[in-house]
């Protein structure tokens, strides 16, 4: 299965907005856009989150905007209907990736192991999730990297700030998903905002700024 390609962008960041609610969506979502991340994942397990994402798709229709814990082909179909173009999962689904290539999604299945990474990449991931990244670690990554595509995008995602960019770059990861270090509930869109801008001066040391 042809993957579709995993858009470029100006720094591999992804920020996910685990409990967002939607009358948050367009403040919170503008900062971390405007702050230069470009890509932005509401879990499914969020309130509301698809009106979420068809505030922030409508919003920015520059940034590459999504759900995270996408677990069934109708929350697929259901992501595709608010605009959605970016699919995340904690897993690895086969229905759930052919739904989602049929929409023309970018995809970034979760994996633990080389069994899970090379059937991914079977199934047409755009990218694939490391998680939870802070269990493998930099080393666990690298060893599984290995036997992967040198082509293949990998990402970190679980337990990752922008305090662990520079040990993952050693590895050649230079996609990052941000949770918790980025938002949690209640937070203001000023406070996010100066998060997010702190993550991207951050990413920028260590990568340079693409």
């Amino acid at each position: 299965m042809s993957a579709i390609p995993f858009p470029k962008l100006r720094r591999g960041l992804v920020a996910i907005l685990r409990g967002l609610k939607p009358n948050e969506a367009a403040g919170i979502g503008s900062a971390v856009f405007e702050a230069g991340i470009e890509a932005i994942e509401v879990p499914l397990n969020s309130p509301e989150p698809f009106a979420s994402i068809e505030t922030l798709a409508r919003l920015l229709p520059d940034a590459l905007v999504g759900a995270g814990t996408v677990l069934t082909p109708q929350d697929v179909d259901h992501l595709h209907d608010a605009g959605g173009r970016l699919l995340v999962s904690p897993n690895i689904d086969a229905e759930v990736m052919q739904r989602a290539n049929h929409r023309g999604m970018v995809t970034m299945p979760g994996v633990f192991t080389p069994t899970e990474a090379l059937l991914a990449l079977r199934l047409g991931a755009s990218a694939l999730k490391f998680f939870p990244a802070s269990v493998l670690g930099p080393s666990g990554i690298a060893a599984i990297r290995a036997v992967l595509p040198l082509d293949a995008i990998i990402g970190a995602v679980g337990g990752v700030s922008e305090a662990n960019f520079a040990d993952y770059k050693r590895v050649g990861v230079r996609t990052f998903g941000l949770g918790s270090s980025l938002f949690k509930p209640g937070m203001t869109s000023a406070m996010v905002r100066e998060r997010a801008e702190a993550a991207v001066r951050a990413y920028d040391a260590v990568f340079g700024e693409e």
